[in-house]
């Protein structure tokens, strides 16, 4: 049997994409192993939102070929939809294929024994159609991410990603319905929606209730338990849209909004779509609408300007919101994007400060939101059984909280009423309520 290896970089979507082409392979008969061990055919799912991503990318292609000198070294993703030629440039690389062509990956391989290399890199600004890839196989998962929605009309200052993506596009309703179906029939009972700028999701067909419709056809699903959004923009929750989410029985209440700054004026030069104040409201509105809710962020320090003022007005607003957790990411210029010409750029050292403080409030904010939790009684899906704590097992509830529960290794992939009693690091102690 052929052997296929596949080495993921960048995000949820990424994820998703190379198990949807996991399964394309699986079907015509490869084995799927490893990216430590020898295959036939190694397939490399780029990112390209920092330099360095593009670099790891770089070295596992020379990786994978030093380990079968006879592979196939497919590259796919945005790194190679954005600097196509760089890539296919690459010693070792056969195939190049952009972020919209990964279906026929198989029909490519094999026309790659003929040739020498093969470039399938599509004009992703003109392509409209959401490219239908699909998962079935989810054997030992009770949480399953689900791609609904491509590309991005934002072209925030900083981010090379419309142009590695395309623009807005949604995948039909009825598919993704019946995806859900066959995943929760393999014993899913989470479903975590994704896409590049799932606000967007349906706008490009003119509606703007087609998110909130889909959850509510999702809420249908007989056996599934739980939906948690992916990534979400603060301007998606307008008081209609609140006022219908909440009658969604099993969304998790736990959204992660996309802040980045504090500050207005830095706001303002990224090319976000709102100011703080407005920012705060929506965060006020969320937490009216949902009792015990997270909100969690991403945080970008060291934006072109930046200034001592500028940072303090945004740790400032951070401790204000009261975040149950937050990324934090140092401000790298990427090619190709506006914000890599502007200046001044912030000396690195001044940069990691910034980062480490607000990863220290960050660290203390999360301590708070988990201090709250205590004594109160939660559903928790089991996951897993611990690696951690020898006995134990581990799962989330549907506010985003690790647990961790003396329980039989029976449990995982059960919904189980657990105690929050105490906690380690980032994960709650957890005890079974009869």
């Amino acid at each position: 049997m052929k052997k296929v290896a596949f080495h993921t970089l960048g995000c949820k979507v990424n994820q998703y994409e190379t198990q949807a082409m996991m399964e394309i392979f699986k079907k015509a008969n490869y084995a799927v192993v490893g990216d430590s061990e020898s295959a036939n055919v190694y397939v490399i799912n780029t990112c390209t939102v920092t330099n360095m991503s593009e670099k790891k990318s770089r070295q596992f292609i020379r990786r994978a070929k030093r380990q079968n000198p006879d592979s196939i070294i497919v590259v796919v993703g945005c790194y190679v939809q954005v600097s196509p030629e760089e890539v296919s440039e690459i010693e070792g690389v056969n195939i190049v294929i952009g972020t919209n062509d990964r279906k026929n990956i198989i029909e490519l391989i094999d026309k790659s024994r003929f040739r020498d290399k093969i470039v399938t890199v599509d004009d992703i600004m003109a392509v409209k159609e959401f490219e239908e890839l699909e998962i079935n196989e989810v054997k030992g998962k009770t949480r399953a991410f689900l791609k609904i929605q491509e590309g991005c009309n934002q072209y925030c200052s900083y981010c090379i990603i419309p142009y590695a993506r395309g623009k807005i596009r949604s995948r039909k309703e009825e598919n993704i319905v019946k995806e859900v179906e066959r995943l929760v029939e393999n014993g899913v009972k989470e479903i975590v929606l994704t896409g590049i700028h799932l606000a967007s999701y349906g706008k490009e067909r003119g509606s703007e209730d087609s998110l909130v419709n889909l959850l509510f056809k999702l809420d249908d699903v007989s056996g599934l338990e739980r939906i948690r959004l992916g990534s979400l923009e603060p301007t998606l929750f307008t008081d209609e849209f609140l006022s219908k989410l909440v009658k969604v029985n099993k969304i998790c209440d736990h959204f992660h909004l996309s802040l980045q700054s504090g500050c207005d004026e830095i706001l303002d030069k990224m090319n976000r779509k709102y100011i703080s104040s407005e920012y705060r409201n929506t965060v006020e509105s969320i937490k009216k609408a949902f009792h015990n809710v997270a909100i969690t962020t991403d945080l970008i320090v060291g934006f072109p300007g930046e200034t001592a003022d500028n940072f303090k007005t945004t740790y400032d607003f951070v401790n204000e919101m009261g975040f149950s957790e937050i990324h934090v990411f140092k401000f790298s210029p990427k090619k190709g994007t506006k914000a890599a010409k502007f200046k001044p750029q912030v000396n690195s050292m001044v940069m990691n400060k910034r980062s480490e403080e607000l990863i220290k409030l960050g660290k203390t904010l999360q301590k708070d939101y988990i201090l709250k939790q205590l004594n109160s009684v939660t559903d928790v899906l089991v996951e897993n059984k611990s690696k951690q704590i020898e006995g134990c097992v581990e799962g989330l509830t549907k506010n985003y909280l690790k647990v961790v529960i003396d329980a039989k290794e029976e449990t995982v992939g059960s919904i189980v009423k657990a105690r929050l009693v105490g906690f380690v690091g980032d994960k709650i102690i957890g005890e079974i309520e009869n």
